[in-house]
């Protein structure tokens, strides 16, 4: 079984572990050793997302990049250090795939989860409804970050087609690398329907 490559975003308080080839595995820990556990203990979990090919061979700790005020608030906001080379056409396809899971696994959430939610740090407190909201307009914003802008109102099922046209056939364009925008979407979505799924009454 081949090693898993991470990369590790170091911040004042926390510490995001990324599995470079694994888009939404991606977990926080209080110092390195912490997220590299938090990592390990949801290999499981994110096997049931993705599926397919996926093995959580041994980590291999590959780089470490600084974080920022983004990674203390509780989100990995730094590309890889790799995250800028060419993306040739079949991992692209295969990356959108994978974010695709991940968009799958937060609609099922979704689907199966109370209206209201239990209280707690994470998610500022929001029920279903409010984190749906925030979900699709984070996704949004985050589109912008590769040159697609979509006017607010516009359908899921079209946002997310337009993410995905970006990354793939045109090839993305603006303030994020494309290998980098598809972790911190995976990241996104996944976190949330894992939150769900964690909260629902």
């Amino acid at each position: 079984m081949p090693n898993t490559r991470v990369y590790l975003e170091l911040g004042k308080t926390w510490v995001f572990a990324s599995a470079l080839d694994w888009p939404g595995w991606c977990r926080r820990g209080k110092g390195e050793d912490a997220a590299l556990e938090a990592l390990v203990a949801y290999a499981d979990r994110y096997a049931r997302v993705v599926g397919g090919d996926f093995a959580a061979g041994r980590l291999e700790v590959v780089s470490r990049v600084p974080g920022s005020a983004t990674t203390d608030f509780g989100a990995p906001g730094a590309p890889a250090p790799d995250d800028d080379q060419p993306l040739p056409a079949a991992e692209s396809k295969r990356l959108g795939q994978l974010l695709q899971h991940c968009w799958t696994a937060f609609d099922e959430a979704t689907h199966k989860a109370s209206e209201q939610l239990r209280k707690g740090p994470r998610g500022g407190g929001r029920d279903k409804a409010a984190m749906v909201e925030h979900v699709m307009e984070s996704e949004r914003s985050y589109a912008r970050t590769i040159g697609v802008k979509l006017p607010p109102g516009t359908p899921w099922t079209e946002q997310r087609a337009a993410v995905l046209g970006a990354l793939g056939t045109r090839g993305a364009t603006g303030a994020w690398p494309p290998r980098y925008a598809v972790r911190r979407l995976a990241w996104h979505v996944l976190d949330h329907a894992w939150e769900l799924e964690d909260k629902s009454l």
